[in-house]
């Protein structure tokens, strides 16, 4: 298969004062995508988890598909509790010191969990084709002789927490945080400044946990009104950043003015486009915030002006313009 396979829910699935979008393009020519993401609520719809993990996909990672999956799937398991503890808390300052130690020790949770998973699944299938001791099969035995190189498995991994009072968010490697406030401005809190190639930061490498960046942020005029993460094959599908970044200021408009059920209508098509261009598999999920009256399917009017704006491309400038 050559073309793009795209892969979303069935819609915006509602969260507290938030709506959930998610989408996931497969790159041109790739048989199976490395991208994996969850975006879920929590406590109720009073927190929301998002996470984005991209396998590296290389020859030398022939199995990072399934690092992806690790990657989300373990930093959901403790983001789901953390992000219940934050909730929780909520707008009192006296609690906020107990969250920011334990969103620190996330990391390294994360990382032994993930550890954990690719050193159990190699011991019972080599990535390479030889069985290594039952007894290095432990994360604390890893300078052992024997225990296998994980980088087959390798991923990316971009996850956040969000409340209405705060933000968490955690990052190793490549992949993008987008937090568009009420006045429309674009801030990228954990951007390390443009992609210098290929090579990134990654989960298989001994203790991850340490190069993983972090941010956390109160809200004290309330939570943006659009959170986007994203896999880095968006960012790559523009010419330069600001394109990149006046894409997420657009979904963010968009949603708050034909809803975010065309927004999620429409995703599927703006990240085909984006995969045509950057080459590599596309994912983006988010929690946007829009009136009340946005939150279900578009009105008539709204599904003539989608219709209307269904073919235009949004990289038609190479993301300088929406």
């Amino acid at each position: 298969m050559t073309g793009s396979q795209t892969t979303t829910g069935p819609g915006p699935a509602a969260a507290g004062p938030w709506v959930l979008l998610s989408g996931a393009v497969k790159g041109v020519a790739k048989k199976f995508s490395q991208d994996r993401s969850a975006v879920l609520p929590v406590a109720g719809g009073r927190a929301v988890v998002l996470a984005v993990a991209d396998g590296h996909g290389s020859a030398a990672h022939f199995r990072s598909d399934l690092g992806a999956l690790w990657a989300v799937a373990e930093f959901t398991a403790c983001a789901v509790a953390f992000a219940r503890e934050a909730a929780r808390v909520g707008d009192d300052a006296a609690g906020w010191p107990a969250l920011r130690e334990e969103a620190r020790r996330l990391p390294q949770q994360v990382g032994h969990r993930w550890h954990e998973c690719a050193l159990l699944y190699d011991s019972n299938s080599p990535a390479h084709g030889a069985r290594w001791p039952a007894a290095a099969g432990r994360t604390g035995d890893r300078e052992r002789s024997g225990v296998p190189d994980l980088a087959a498995y390798g991923s990316t991994l971009v996850g956040a927490v969000l409340t209405e009072h705060m933000l968490f968010c955690w990052q190793l490697g490549d992949g993008d945080i987008v937090l568009v406030d009420d006045g429309g401005t674009p801030h990228t809190p954990l951007s390390t400044g443009p992609d210098m190639g290929d090579e990134t930061d990654s989960l298989c490498a001994p203790e991850p946990w340490r190069k993983m960046r972090a941010h956390w942020q109160p809200f004290t005029g309330g939570a943006p009104p659009c959170v986007l993460l994203s896999t880095d094959g968006l960012s790559k599908s523009f010419a330069d950043h600001q394109g990149f970044l006046d894409f997420a200021t657009g979904l963010g408009e968009r949603a708050a003015g034909q809803g975010v059920a065309a927004v999620q209508a429409q995703l599927p098509d703006w990240l085909g486009r984006a995969a045509k261009f950057s080459g590599d598999d596309t994912t983006l999920v988010g929690a946007i915030a829009v009136p009340a009256q946005h939150s279900d399917e578009p009105h008539e009017q709204d599904q003539h002006h989608q219709h209307d704006q269904q073919d235009q491309d949004p990289h038609g400038q190479r993301g300088t313009e929406w």
